[in-house]
């Protein structure tokens, strides 16, 4: 591997929902403790949830009723895409709050690299044969839709320097779990979960899904 080449299946690990939440967690204690009582928080949960449940929706109903889109290749939202746009926006929003003297371009540009990188990681579940394009594509598009919701009405809230150094210790958190965290078996509960609840024995595969296009 050249010095200039990039690990995509290190990289993907930072769409994981294990290393996310607690940086949503971090992130909803922060809103809260700002002193803008619930409205910055419910502007962070409500979008982020939706977008949770759509996309938890979508997986349980292809994995065990074997609903999708054939023609598309869609089994489902990506994961990994919606958290990474979902979350790191709002990080850097987070981040980026506060800091003496606050330049609304250097925020904006702090939110812009916290796309880019989601992007990144979109396309990294590609690489590594986790997702199709459509499931990445419409994966980050609801991630994106819940962030810009919470950016919208978020305002400009005042930032407490000593709740932001705490998010940098998020940063930290990003940094070592990655390399550290033992991998996080979510697919494999969806899966389960999915079964049960349509009472069958194996969860359907991308295989079945495209075993229904025709035939050229």
């Amino acid at each position: 591997m050249s010095p200039l080449s990039i690990d995509y299946r290190w990289l993907t690990r930072f769409g994981e929902i294990g290393i996310l939440w607690p940086v949503a967690i971090a992130l909803t204690l922060w809103m809260v403790l700002i002193g803008r009582s619930w409205r910055l928080a419910l502007a962070w949960l409500l979008p982020l949830g939706v977008a949770v449940f759509i996309t938890s929706v979508s997986k349980i109903a292809f994995l065990g009723w074997g609903v999708g889109i054939a023609a598309l290749d869609f089994t489902g939202f990506s994961g990994h895409a919606m958290f990474s746009a979902a979350i790191y926006p709002v990080m850097a929003f987070a981040l980026t709050t506060g800091i003496t003297p606050v330049r609304r371009r250097g925020q904006t540009a702090a939110i812009v690299v916290a796309y880019g990188f989601a992007m990144v990681l979109a396309y990294s579940r590609v690489v590594v044969n986790a997702h199709s394009w459509s499931e990445v594509v419409s994966g980050f598009a609801l991630g994106a839709a819940a962030s810009g919701c919470t950016l919208w009405l978020a305002g400009r809230p005042p930032g407490k320097p000593a709740l932001r150094w705490a998010l940098v210790g998020v940063l930290g958190w990003l940094a070592l779990m990655p390399s550290q965290a033992a991998p996080t078996h979510t697919h494999d509960m969806v899966a389960d979960l999915s079964i049960r609840l349509a009472g069958r024995d194996q969860p359907y595969q991308r295989a079945d899904l495209l075993s229904r296009l025709p035939a050229d």
